[in-house]
């Protein structure tokens, strides 16, 4: 199975990317990544997946199961924290964008059809996690504990501003045990050129994943567009090249009944937190919240 995925190696047509769990060699974890172009709309049949619809860039109307939620969006991933909506499987979603649209579409194979919903942009916590160069932010749209609404499917994104680290200590989630579940993994990843805003080609970042005993060892750079694939293994750090900043979209799906992102550390590393106390943030986190970019906003 190749766990790194350049851009454009996934894409259907004129969308970046088409990842089943079929393609992934995997069960429950998906992505899709769509483009609209202004005025333009799409229908998509969701059948046994539930998804969110996550603005990228742009903004749009989404109709599903007679509702209809107007989504603000971004300009960018690094410009501010979106809305978005939940949709649920064996539905028929009708999107439509009037300035054009990107989109993600995380999404998990699951069993109950729940409804529809929309989630609010102010209320989507936004956490600065770590400390020093591992300072990072991570945008909790999804996830256990914030977002029940979901039968399998949890997701979060992330920004680690230039020059830090992020995912670390390395830490894994392939098997059930005492403090983690089971869980496949997708990074999406998308890094900002020399205006810290604008996604582009010339940026890139580090990423490694590898099994402790050595079965499986990746180290690779990745650029924006990219994804990587999490079957086992412990993963981290992503790291940020200085003048690159960059943004993951983590999707993540598995057996449990109950949804869970429980993971353990890598016993040779898990240290590192305790080192962080006392240690300061760095400034730049959070990058940014519901009203936009933070190092914008006066006072902030």
């Amino acid at each position: 199975m190749a766990l790194h995925r350049p851009a454009g190696t996934l894409a259907e047509g004129d969308d970046p990317i088409l990842l089943t769990p079929e393609g992934a060699g995997w069960n429950f974890a998906g992505l899709r990544v769509l483009r609209l172009a202004a005025g333009e709309s799409r229908t998509i049949r969701t059948g046994d997946f539930e998804a969110f619809v996550l603005p990228l860039s742009g903004g749009c109307t989404v109709e599903v199961d007679g509702e209809t939620f107007e989504l603000a969006g971004r300009d960018s991933v690094f410009a501010r924290v979106t809305d978005f909506a939940y949709v649920p499987r064996d539905a028929q979603v009708r999107l439509t964008s009037t300035a054009g649209l990107e989109a993600a579409l995380p999404m998990a194979r699951c069993t109950r059809r729940l409804t529809p919903k929309y989630g609010p942009a102010e209320q989507v916590p936004v956490q600065v996690r770590g400390a020093g160069p591992a300072t990072r932010q991570v945008t909790n749209f999804g996830v256990p504990g914030v977002w029940e609404h979901a039968d399998k499917l949890n997701a979060c994104e992330l920004i680690t501003p230039d020059g830090n680290w992020s995912s670390y200590p390395p830490h894994k989630h392939d098997e059930a045990g005492p403090c983690e579940v089971i869980n496949e993994e997708i990074y999406y990843f998308r890094i900002a050129g020399r205006d810290g805003v604008t996604p582009a080609p010339q940026g890139f970042g580090l990423h490694r994943t590898y099994t402790a005993d050595g079965a499986l060892e990746a180290d690779v750079a990745v650029r924006d567009g990219d994804v990587f694939l999490i079957p086992r293994g412990y993963h981290g750090p992503c790291v940020a090249a200085p003048g690159y900043p960059m943004y993951y979209l983590n999707v993540l799906a598995g057996p449990a009944v109950e949804r869970s992102m429980a993971f353990c550390d890598d016993p040779a590393h898990g240290w590192v937190r305790d080192s962080w106390v006392g240690q300061p943030v760095d400034p730049r986190c959070p990058v940014t919240d519901h009203r936009g970019r933070v190092d914008s906003k006066e006072g902030l």
